[in-house]
């Protein structure tokens, strides 16, 4: 078989590689830019170049192209460290979901600001006592006494990626406490600057605050913002989830720093060599499986297994690269800008197979709705 690209999406990977390397070299930390590298300017930047809601249909204002390209262009830019946190959850997840579920005029309201790379999302699914675990969510949304087209939105999110400048927050909460776990939830747009709202940064093991918690306390959300059906919000988190734990972006994320680090291997030594070997198979097996949910050829929920795989290689070269600079690594001074990288991405790493959903909640997934197999 050949899995070779086409010489036009060559050229556009190429073109999206010099994008994202210029991108890069304005951040002071290269890796996971996706998820951590805020730069509205760039953001704006990539809208310009129509790389925003690039597959999305024209008659919304998308590019209309075929998924393949959107695959080349963000494999590109995220594999050089572009610094997409501004735009990348709306464009991958929130953009898709609202085509979906939303109505004509929820889509006239909010996809042009995502188009337009000005409008900052975040997902407020997780919470302090719920992590992978959606259906014990608590944060309640209940209908306003003096006014029943209006939500009050009552609890607490957290590990919310980029709510500290996001202007949006596509909130899951709990409409129904008297239904079963998975059957009272319903999904609502959030206005991140109405009153009672609190966002307090949360800073990590490397000393960025990219993840937050945020508070509502009687926070009003009209019930035009409600998206989809009420209390029928987990069949639509389970497939905006397909947008969210596919994607190349669960790959690449320390793929420049693994670059930068390789010519510092010794590769006269047959076991580096040997693990070296095993990165670079990782990383191709990888990538079929993210093409497989590109493609539309995966089973449903297979994105379990592509992040599950994904996630767990990410974790392989953060290990890679700390054995190859060894001490250095583990100093991480901050004049030795690889090293300083080196040493804050080891720190990083256990939360690449915890984001997203936990490897051992993705594992379950795998075996009972994947494979089918039985429970014991």
């Amino acid at each position: 078989m050949d899995f070779s690209l086409a010489p036009d999406l060559v050229a556009l990977g190429d073109a999206a590689r010099l994008v994202g390397r210029a991108g890069a070299d304005r951040r002071s930390i290269r890796d996971d830019g996706w998820l951590m590298g805020y730069d509205p300017a760039f953001a704006k930047e990539l809208a310009e170049r129509g790389w925003l809601g690039m597959t999305w249909p024209v008659e919304v204002g998308g590019g209309g192209r075929p998924a393949l390209e959107r695959f080349v262009v963000f494999e590109a830019l995220i594999g050089e460290g572009a610094p997409l946190a501004a735009c990348y959850f709306a464009d991958r997840q929130i953009g898709p979901t609202l085509l979906q579920y939303g109505t004509a005029e929820q889509q006239d309201r909010w996809l042009p600001g995502i188009l337009a790379g000005t409008d900052v999302w975040c997902i407020g699914m997780s919470e302090p006592d719920a992590g992978s675990d959606v259906a014990s969510l608590r944060t309640r949304a209940v209908r306003a006494p003096d006014d029943p087209d209006t939500w009050i939105v009552d609890g607490a999110k957290v590990w919310t990626s980029g709510a500290a400048h996001a202007d949006w927050c596509y909130l899951i909460a709990r409409t129904d406490p008297t239904a079963r776990p998975h059957a009272g939830l319903s999904e609502l747009v959030v206005d991140l600057h109405s009153p009672g709202v609190e966002v307090r940064p949360i800073v990590d093991a490397t000393g960025d605050g990219h993840f937050c918690e945020v508070r509502f306390d009687g926070v009003r959300v009209p019930a035009a913002n409600l998206i989809g059906d009420e209390n029928g919000s987990f069949r639509q988190v389970m497939r905006q989830m397909e947008h969210e734990r596919g994607g190349i972006d669960r790959l690449v994320s320390n793929q420049a720093l693994y670059r930068d680090v390789l010519p510092h291997a010794d590769r006269q030594d047959a076991r580096v060599r040997q693990e070296i070997a095993a990165i670079e198979t990782g990383y191709r097996l990888g990538r079929l499986l993210v093409l497989r949910e590109v493609l539309g050829q995966a089973p449903a929920q297979f994105s379990a297994a592509a992040k599950t795989a994904c996630a767990e290689h990410e974790q392989r070269v953060a290990s890679f690269c700390a054995r190859v600079l060894g001490a250095r690594g583990q100093a991480g001074l901050p004049a030795d800008d690889l090293a300083r990288r080196v040493a804050r991405n080891v720190a990083y790493a256990p939360a690449y197979t915890i984001m997203g959903g936990t490897t051992q909640i993705l594992r379950t997934i795998i075996a009972d709705r994947v494979l089918g197999l039985p429970r014991v």
